[in-house]
């Protein structure tokens, strides 16, 4: 309860205290920091997805800046031999601008990360957003680029119908709950709701024979999963679990341990604040790092 009052506090707690605990779970503010920790996840068999963070993005030059970051990271993956993807939010490419100028941006990156091999998740925002970027990966997918995916959020009310039609074309999937604030019209509110939708759009998905990044650091779901991939001997080479960089690790390390494929999100950019703050919300047991921070307790 102290921790989940404490994540509803953090818009009035200082931004220095923020950055300590956030620098947990975020590579750093540059390449050269996503590459070190990246390597350090190859290091124990865990592959990862790098994120680049910024979103809502309202003016084309700021775009451009964004796009070109995206295949800097294209790049430096590739100098370096990483086991790892990029994930990218299309409204950090233009999407709140033009739909043409943002498709034009992803489609270079992804274009160019095939050429070298490497995948290109696109990241799924809040429910304004929801349609364009499953019409995009459409699109994508449409213009020859198979080395990209699509997330669907489990506490939306339409993601049923959103795998049903998606695994027509054998979508790569993100599969995760959901972060973002929304109405109770278009998404569940409750815990288990949310938990019990997860259950129902995994098996969709797996028993379509469709790629599923099982993203959760839930033991419920992790659990649920487990067992379904046991019991219906789900080759390894079709799924991955999936988690946030510094979260659960002793689970993470757990799940490699067996055998699973894990792959880690390295978030690193200029924009931590509103990422931290919002994952400290999702997460209320990591808001009570920010406790310790604020008193120096265990620094």
């Amino acid at each position: 309860m102290l921790n989940t009052l404490i994540a509803k506090s953090l818009p009035i707690v200082p931004k220095p205290i923020v950055k300590a605990v956030a620098s947990r779970y975020i590579a750093g503010e540059d390449i050269p920091a996503a590459v070190a920790s990246v390597r350090s996840l190859n290091a124990i068999r865990a592959k990862a997805t790098i994120d680049v963070l910024g979103e809502f993005v309202s003016s084309r030059t700021q775009a451009q800046e964004e796009t070109a970051m995206s295949h800097r990271v294209v790049e430096a993956i590739h100098e370096h031999k990483l086991d790892s993807g990029l994930s990218v939010k299309l409204t950090s490419l233009g999407l709140d601008i033009e739909d043409e100028f943002c498709y034009n941006n992803v489609f270079g990156i992804i274009k160019r990360a095939k050429e070298i091999g490497r995948f290109v998740r696109l990241d799924m925002e809040n429910s304004p957003y929801t349609t364009k970027t499953i019409d995009i990966y459409k699109r994508l997918r449409a213009d020859g680029l198979d080395n990209t995916g699509v997330v669907i959020q489990s506490y939306m009310r339409r993601s049923e119908d959103d795998v049903r039609d998606l695994v027509k074309m054998n979508a790569s999937f993100r599969l995760c709950k959901g972060i973002y604030k929304e109405h109770e019209s278009i998404a569940f509110q409750g815990y288990e709701e949310v938990r019990n939708n997860y259950k129902k759009l995994l098996p969709i998905m797996m028993e379509a024979g469709c790629y599923v990044g099982i993203a959760t650091h839930d033991d419920e779901l992790i659990d649920f999963a487990r067992h379904y991939i046991a019991k219906h001997s789900i080759a390894t080479n079709k799924y991955e679990f999936q988690m946030l960089l510094g979260v659960r690790e002793s689970k993470r390390d757990e799940l490699i341990r067996e055998g699973h494929a894990m792959r880690i999100y390295v978030p690193f950019g200029h924009d931590w604040y509103g990422y931290s703050v919002r994952r400290l919300k999702e997460n209320p047991d990591m808001a009570g790092h920010v406790v310790k921070a604020m008193f120096g307790i265990g620094q």
